[in-house]
């Protein structure tokens, strides 16, 4: 459970209260640290990653002695200090080459953490490629392609979801500007390796591109604007379940009350649901006809059944029949 600090003076009584969850929390921050031995690529992984999160980075560039899985308060230190929730710690050792930690905290201490290591023949920067650059501080789109991410079993991937989302998601916003919409980002999954490793997770960014097509819908087109980045699955550390339960509680009221009986769709369309009482057949609108018309002693009047009438003159020497039709009363 996490550590209760409690104040000894109104001076850190006001200071604690300024940490104290909000109803509507603000932009996460994402502080980007380096270990004492880092490797160019590295370096230029974390560049990029501050360019596409920038103005909700701070990216520190001295060494630092820091081993997350074997001691956190140096990573929880930095996150009280800079108040920052997401964490990316970058090192490279012959054991874990080109090594990438993602860690998340709450209230100040570590929540979960994940280690990927970046693969060195395909990665790609963001200098490395000469398309028009997002402009910054853009709220990108997130997609996961992958049967991995979607695990009913928590695991190494489920978890890169989490984490990925969270670090990228951007600040919340009511509305939505169609010409905002100028940043993807694509994280892809294939099946694990025959020896049991995990999947490669493949990440790219793309840069949508609006353009006219005679139509009121404009044209899309999609370019490739780094970087590309492949990541091999390392050590995790999962978040235990009261912390993890005490993180995802809301405040009440901060949701809307759900109405009876009024639902919303995957696309996003209201569907509401109408109880109707019991009907009365008897009282039942049908076709009027005057033979099923209603008598005044409450039954139906019957239809007099006369047969076809036939008379014989005899003026003439030819015989007239005459057919009269059938007469209802």
């Amino acid at each position: 459970m996490l550590r209760q600090i409690k104040p000894k003076n109104a001076r850190s009584k006001r200071a604690l209260a300024k940490k104290e969850p909000l109803a509507h929390e603000n932009t996460k921050t994402v502080l980007l640290l380096r270990g004492t031995t880092c490797s160019s690529l590295i370096q230029d992984v974390l560049s990029d990653i501050n360019a596409l999160k920038r103005p909700y980075s701070l990216r520190f560039t001295k060494k630092n002695d820091l081993h997350p899985f074997e001691d956190a308060s140096n990573l929880e230190f930095f996150s009280q200090k800079n108040d920052a929730s997401l964490l990316l710690f970058g090192s490279h050792s012959k054991k874990r080459p080109h090594c990438m930690t993602w860690v998340r905290c709450f209230g100040g201490q570590v929540l979960d953490m994940l280690e990927v290591h970046v693969v060195k023949d395909t990665a790609r920067t963001l200098a490395q490629f000469k398309s028009e650059k997002c402009k910054v501080g853009l709220k990108p789109l997130l997609s996961f392609s992958g049967t991995q991410f979607a695990s009913p079993v928590s695991n190494q991937h489920t978890l890169a979801k989490s984490m990925f989302t969270d670090f990228f998601r951007g600040g919340e916003s009511s509305t939505v500007d169609v010409e905002g919409l100028q940043l993807m980002i694509n994280f892809a999954a294939g099946e694990d390796a025959q020896d049991g490793s995990p999947a490669k997770i493949r990440m790219r960014c793309w840069r949508i591109i609006t353009k006219r097509s005679g139509q009121r819908v404009p044209r899309i087109e999609v370019e490739e604007m780094g970087p590309r980045i492949d990541f091999t699955m390392g050590r995790m550390k999962e978040a235990e379940t009261g912390v993890w339960t005490e993180a995802m509680k809301k405040l009440k009221g901060v949701e809307a009350r759900p109405k009876k009986n009024v639902d919303t769709d995957v696309v996003g369309d209201k569907i509401g649901r109408i109880h109707l009482g019991k009907q009365d057949l008897s009282e039942l609108q049908t076709r009027k006809m005057k033979g099923l018309k209603r008598s005044r002693d409450g039954g139906t009047e019957e239809v007099a059944d006369h047969t076809s009438i036939i008379s014989e003159g005899d003026a003439d020497s030819t015989r007239d029949v005459e057919v009269k039709r059938q007469k209802f009363a």
